[in-house]
């Protein structure tokens, strides 16, 4: 075994599963915006969409910022975009299944895509949402001061435990002048 497999094997052991759908559509979303930036006039074609060039680019780039939302460390909220964009496509899309549309057949293909990946989208935000909430019941610590002993004995024990460091205090000759200065 070599040491890149080991590594690899480690790394995907680190991760659960849900995890791992997470990163994947991060990825996908990543792809699609680089995909519908660069190759929207094609997508628009295929779609028999004409005149959504612009439309389609902007979508590319929310879905890229959506896909490296969805690869940082607070995931949730990218999530819950993507499950807004989703909606945003599959309402563009329903404009696509009109009966003059000579490509009526790929959007239909394309809205099936997309209702697919917008189920796992609001699965994953779900389950996201659900293991960071916080407990029903929120915690008192109005009894608390936040000192380590009572404020009664904490008066002074800052003066009485300070010591000058060494590198703080004045040298003799310093401390000389400052002493005869005027006030």
């Amino acid at each position: 075994m070599n040491y890149r497999s080991t590594t690899l094997t480690r790394r995907d052991r680190s991760i659960g599963p849900a995890d791992q759908v997470v990163r994947g559509l991060g990825w996908f979303s990543f792809g699609l915006g680089v995909t519908e930036l660069i190759a929207g006039g094609a997508l628009a074609r295929w779609l028999g969409l004409r005149g959504y060039e612009p439309l389609i680019r902007t979508y590319g780039v929310r879905e890229i910022l959506h896909g490296i939302g969805t690869l940082s460390v607070d995931k949730t909220p990218a999530l819950w975009g993507r499950v807004g964009g989703d909606a945003i496509d599959i309402a563009t899309l329903v404009t696509g299944l009109r009966d003059d549309n000579p490509k009526k057949e790929n959007v239909s293909i394309a809205l099936a895509a997309v209702i697919g990946v917008t189920l796992l989208d609001l699965y994953c935000a779900q389950e996201l949402s659900k293991s960071q909430r916080r407990p029903d019941r929120l915690r008192d610590y109005s009894n608390r001061s936040g000192f380590p002993r009572s404020p009664d004995a904490m008066r002074g024990a800052a003066r009485d435990d300070f010591e000058t460091p060494p590198d703080m205090r004045a040298s003799p000759m310093l401390a000389s002048v400052s002493d005869s200065a005027p006030d």
